[in-house]
């Protein structure tokens, strides 16, 4: 039998709310490439392994999870679940999150549209594993609401969040107040997920089956009509988020608690303050307290180090988080083309949760500082681990990090569902012109432990 005669034969079966997929959709299975002898200091880091997602189509990937949901796929493939990847249960298999689905920019009269091709598209938790040169999708949760309906990815609040528009962006879409574009991805002990999310931003809670328990948004965000309770439990300084760079890391500590990072520095007090700035922030929220107990500003490095030649500061995003035990984490500073992976201290005294650092109204604003820590604002220390912008073989846009193991790191990359901006996204029928982007799973081998 073809691999294309299990795919189709699999995806007539009954459906099911969580999905086994390893039956229709693994590939030949032949062994891990072996590694070869333990690094030593004198050859550096690199990538020995790859594996790259098959095409899935994405009608027949959804439509399995909620029958019905996506009537025309447009051609598109699975992709987006690079923008997180969190250790599963069995060695060597991963939790990973879809983002908010295929989606792009189109001028129109000389502004920028924000287009949803697949509006239907319910983001969903993907387990997967690699095997030889493919990833496995091993099973997937699609995310629903308090009924039960699809979570979508279209945008919540009009004038908050960009308007949603068609693939060719000439019909405007409905927003949804359940919808969520999701980014950070944790599984707690319990077997239910932790998720962060880019529109409130929020921080969403969400059954072991994907029912969201609970999303916890800014103060004063005023967000109605969704089918799941919302909690106005973040400081209320975080609703001046850049639009598209909410919350995207996230990370479990060993006593339970959680650490959010801002994607870019907040437009505070204006947008011309956050687009200049390189200083961000992370929360740390307390499951047990239902609440945020801890603020810490963190800082960039200048753009042209992150990335060679890259001039404007806006570029620069934090895309993950790894907790490396105790009070360490591993934070990525990144552009869409080159990234580094720094190690800080969550220290006590770094926390600004209450300062005037954490209020609206300050001046000069965190975000304003030429130098917070001459100006007696806390900043953690930061080693680097790796400049990832270095080592051949390491595709662009890793948004999900892993560690296996001592010295081992796992990435896997947001290929953006094949989507590029502008007119030339889709042919005159309407279908996904492809950007040849592929899901590639990577390992790479460190010459020194991180734990």
């Amino acid at each position: 039998m073809t691999n294309a005669s299990r795919v189709s034969r699999a995806l007539r079966r009954p459906a099911a709310v969580v999905l086994p997929l390893s039956a229709a959709l693994a590939l030949t299975a032949v062994a891990w490439p072996a590694q070869g002898a333990p690094a030593h200091e004198s050859d550096g880091p690199r990538v020995v392994s790859t594996a790259t997602l098959p095409d899935i189509p994405l009608a027949a990937f959804s439509n399995r999870l909620l029958p019905g949901s996506v009537a025309d796929d447009r051609g598109i493939d699975l992709g987006g679940i690079g923008s997180d990847l969190y250790p599963a249960e069995r060695p060597g298999e991963f939790w990973t999150v879809t983002d908010r689905g295929p989606n792009g920019q189109i001028a129109v009269d000389k502004e920028k549209r924000r287009t949803f091709p697949v509006p239907g598209f319910d983001p969903a938790i993907v387990r997967i594993r690699a095997v030889g040169d493919r990833v496995e999708v091993l099973e997937a949760i699609p995310l629903t609401t308090a009924s039960g309906r699809a979570v979508t990815g279209l945008p919540n609040q009009p004038g908050r969040d960009e308007a949603p528009y068609d693939y060719a962006a000439a019909t405007p879409l409905a927003y949804d107040p359940n919808g969520l574009d999701t980014e950070g991805l944790v599984r707690d002990r319990d077997g239910s997920f932790w998720l962060a999310d880019e529109y409130g931003p929020s921080l969403v809670h969400v059954s072991p089956r994907g029912r969201v328990l609970a999303r916890y948004v800014p103060q004063g965000l005023g967000l109605t009509g969704a089918d799941y309770p919302v909690v106005e439990a973040l400081p209320s300084v975080y609703l001046k988020r850049k639009v598209n760079r909410g919350f995207e890391g996230l990370a479990l500590l060993p006593d339970g608690d959680l650490v959010l990072a801002l994607q870019s520095p907040l437009l505070n007090p204006d947008k011309a303050s956050g687009e200049e700035s390189r200083t961000t922030r992370l929360l740390r929220f307390s499951p047990r307290e239902g609440g945020v107990t801890a603020e810490y500003a963190y800082r960039f490095d200048p753009v042209g180090t992150v990335e060679p030649g890259q001039t404007k500061t806006s570029e620069l995003k934090i895309s993950a988080l790894v907790a490396l035990g105790g009070d360490r984490l591993m934070v990525e500073e990144r552009t869409d083309k080159a990234a580094r992976l720094y190690e800080i201290r969550l220290r006590r005294g770094s926390d600004i949760l209450g300062s005037a650092w954490d209020a609206a109204g300050t001046t000069p604003s965190l975000e304003q500082l030429a130098d917070p820590a001459a100006a007696g604002v806390p900043v953690p220390a930061k080693r680097l681990v790796v400049d990832l912008g270095a080592l051949d073989g390491v595709p662009g846009k890793i948004e999900g990090i892993a560690v296996e193991g001592s010295r081992t790191l796992v990435l896997l990359n947001d290929n953006d569902f094949g989507m590029t901006d502008g007119s030339g996204a889709f042919d005159a029928d309407g279908r996904l012109v492809d950007s040849g982007v592929e899901t590639e799973l990577v390992r790479v081998r460190l010459d020194r432990p991180l734990r």
